[in-house]
């Protein structure tokens, strides 16, 4: 009787054993992290928090025009700084413009793993086509990786489902979950959790201002973090 008055068991979220999707921690690249002290600071949060492995994914757009032979000798150079246990990767996160095109065409992409590639869009509206241009990255032989999609308030959430049966796979925010971008884009973060629509996640972080987001995450009980 008055069932519906009952709380919701919550627990808080485990990051032990969690592969962090998704960073900015790679130094002096984009809006991210600008010094490598900061970054070797992330990391040793990360060990603490049991986080076993971190890509790296620096921004690349027409507005921060980075190449993949520079990101390549950046991480390699950083590799040499950090000697921790924290398994390091590098890929990049492509906004979807006119210079992506170009890249795709190409071949010139930083993997998100074997034949997939991070990329994201404007929060307020979709590039020209982009069904289209998800559909072109497939048909070069890529997996697309639809970063953050909670965030992109423009997409009617009828949308979500259709994509993932597309085979578009889905990247949550962590700080989503934690409020990090406002009570809208967090409720749609919790609901497609629970929709199972999410395939890894991920910090996003540029700063480590953004901790209490990540760490005060409560999820409903038969939850999880999403990881691969």
């Amino acid at each position: 009787m008055f069932s519906f008055l009952r709380k919701k068991k919550q627990h808080p979220a485990s990051f032990a054993g969690m592969t962090d999707s998704h960073s900015h921690i790679l130094p002096g690249v984009d809006d991210g992290v600008r010094e490598m002290e900061t970054s070797l600071s992330i990391l040793h949060h990360y060990e603490k928090l049991g986080i076993s492995e971190v890509w790296f994914t620096p921004h690349i757009m027409e507005d921060v025009p980075n190449t993949t032979e520079d990101l390549k000798a950046r991480f390699e150079q950083f590799k040499k700084e950090y000697d921790g246990p924290v398994k390091l990767h590098l890929a990049a996160e492509y906004m979807m413009d006119y210079a992506f095109e170009q890249r795709l065409a190409d071949r010139d992409l930083l993997e998100h793993g074997p034949g997939r590639v991070l990329v994201e869009t404007s929060y307020l509206e979709p590039p020209a086509g982009l069904d289209n241009i998800l559909f072109n990255i497939q048909a070069a032989g890529y997996t697309p990786i639809l970063a953050h999609p909670e965030r992109y308030l423009y997409m009617d959430m009828g949308k979500y489902p259709k994509l993932h049966e597309l085979g578009i796979l889905f990247q949550l925010n962590w700080g989503s979950l934690g409020g990090l971008y406002g009570k809208h884009v967090q409720e749609r973060a919790f609901r497609l959790l629970k929709d199972g629509l999410y395939d890894m996640s991920g910090s996003d972080i540029h700063t480590r201002r953004m901790y209490p987001y990540y760490e005060g995450i409560l999820l409903d009980e038969g939850d999880s973090l999403p990881c691969e």
